[in-house]
């Protein structure tokens, strides 16, 4: 009984030392065997940098344009009004 308890536990000590790096790794988008303790290089922040702004951007067209829109159609439902009946005031 003893010797499966030891198996239990070194297993399960091998497998958080081979898990915890690898769920770095995972939670960094880098590949999984990769140094999870290394410093990204300065042309991947700069690059995710980049996707962080080009996503804000297209946010803000999005809004803008949605905007645009619904200007658009108030402006034109205004015009397109039918006009009033001038009999009446005849």
């Amino acid at each position: 009984m003893k010797s499966k308890a030891q198996v239990f536990f070194l297993g399960l000590i091998i497998g958080i030392l081979v898990a915890f790096p690898l769920g770095i790794n995972l939670g960094r988008d880098v590949p999984l065997f990769s140094n999870p303790f290394a410093e990204p290089e300065v042309r991947g922040q700069m690059a995710d940098k980049m996707k962080e702004g080009a996503g804000r951007a297209m946010e803000r067209t999005k809004e803008g344009a949605g905007k645009a829109v619904e200007g658009a159609k108030k402006k034109l439902h205004e015009v397109t009004k039918p006009k009033e009946q001038e009999t009446e005031q005849q």
